[in-house]
């Protein structure tokens, strides 16, 4: 059986050390994950596999981690295939300001890419000394639409958002 596990807590040390515990206690194996610190929370994304029988049992000690500030949320019916498609790096730089992941993100829902990852940022130009913006996202686009044509559209709308648009295909 696999599920897909959402947790959140305050950023300190041991938070991965408890959840791997409670896991590895219920013969389950971590899978694939994505973790975080943002703000000062902890935030991450778990796959894992466990056997059948442990899954209720499991269950019930994920829930039990809120004693220790541990919010943990799970799935069991959500595990979809791969998306097939190209898979891309889409890069977005330039000044900070409102908006730009609303709008680089519609034209992506518009075009049906799939979206497996993003990465944002904002920090300090080391020049300016302003607010500069940065995403990375792995992307994955429908079979339909080339590389060339999603490009088109981002560097469309790049002006208005004052962004520098980068589109690379992944091997």
């Amino acid at each position: 059986m696999e599920m897909v596990l959402t947790v959140i807590a305050k950023d300190r040390p041991g938070l991965v050390e408890a959840l791997a515990k409670v896991i590895s206690g219920h013969g389950g194996n971590w899978v694939d994950s994505a973790m975080s610190r943002l703000g000062g929370e902890f935030a991450g994304i778990v796959k894992i596999s466990l056997p059948e029988d442990q899954v209720e049992s499991l269950k019930y000690d994920l829930a039990a981690l809120a004693n220790q500030g541990i919010r943990v949320t799970y799935e069991t019916d959500t595990i979809c295939p791969i998306p097939k498609g190209i898979r891309a790096r889409l890069e977005v730089m330039g000044q900070d300001h409102k908006g730009i992941v609303r709008d680089v993100s519609r034209i992506l829902a518009d075009k049906d890419v799939n979206v497996e990852s993003l990465n944002t940022n904002v920090f300090t130009g080391s020049m300016s000394g302003e607010a500069m913006f940065s995403a990375k996202a792995d992307i994955v686009l429908p079979d339909a639409l080339g590389l060339d044509e999603l490009c088109e559209a981002l560097e469309d709308i790049a002006g208005d958002l004052m962004v520098e648009v980068e589109l690379k295909k992944m091997k």
